[in-house]
């Protein structure tokens, strides 16, 4: 620059006159020279920035919530399904098993086939019917008359699956299972409920084999639900209730 450089020196009017000069000479700058380089642009953080990246993350909980209630979903199912086999199969086999080998069995309702198997393969020698007698009901002529046949004696005691015992109700059980002839089969109706007490009654108060022992007869193993908003818990609760006379006093 010649005359439009600044002057630094002199009045102030020289200084003022020589800057307005030179701004007006000095060529100006397009419109693309104005806009800064291309780069990535750096992030603000607004309000809409922080809405959507909350809103992505709301999306990825419930994607992820859904997917875990749907697998639990199916667990349930499956777990039902399962169950429901295995209750099925425990009355298609009769729901028999061992409470004491070569002393004591329990079973849902025995059909007559059923009874002459027992007798043969496990020599039943008594039979105690938990459903009491109902000398007009097919399953109760069918019974008696095959254990008649088979020389098994058939012992009758009525009780609810749904009603806890007495301790008198208790003690006579408990005596008929100390002493009639043996080996025993005990059964109800489904072979779940009422078998479990009184096959848990044997192990504790005839075979003294233990508190654990006696109450994994009244179990889902057999198809008992130890739930206490059920009718069949009533078995829980007797078992509960008898637990002092039998020497489990510090239960």
């Amino acid at each position: 620059m010649q005359n439009e450089a600044f002057f630094l020196t002199g009045n102030n009017h020289e200084i003022q006159i020589s800057l307005l000069s030179w701004a007006l000479k000095t060529p100006r700058c397009s419109a693309l020279e104005q806009i800064p380089p291309a780069g990535p642009r750096p992030y603000r953080r607004t309000s809409g920035n922080v809405f959507a990246k909350a809103k992505a993350m709301v999306g990825g909980y419930n994607v992820r919530f859904t997917n875990k209630l749907k697998l639990a979903s199916r667990t349930t199912v499956g777990l039902i399904c399962a169950l429901g086999l295995y209750l099925a199969n425990l009355q298609l086999s009769g729901n028999f098993h061992v409470i004491s080998t070569g002393e004591a069995y329990r079973s849902a309702q025995p059909t007559p086939a059923r009874i002459d198997a027992y007798s043969k393969q496990f020599g039943i020698k008594t039979i105690i019917n938990l459903r009491g007698a109902s000398q007009n009901a097919s399953w109760y002529k069918a019974e008696t008359s095959e254990a008649a046949k088979l020389g098994i004696t058939h012992i009758d005691f009525k009780m609810s699956a749904g009603k806890q015992l007495s301790q008198a109700e208790a003690s006579q059980i408990i005596s008929i299972l100390e002493n009639a002839p043996k080996p025993l089969l005990i059964h109800c109706k489904a072979g779940a409920d009422r078998s479990g007490l009184i096959s848990a009654l044997y192990l504790a108060a005839v075979k003294k084999a233990g508190e654990a022992a006696a109450e994994s007869q009244i179990s889902i193993r057999y198809g008992h639900f130890s739930l206490p908003f059920v009718s069949t818990y009533a078995m829980d609760r007797t078992f509960e209730f008898l637990e002092p006379s039998l020497g489990f006093s510090d239960s």
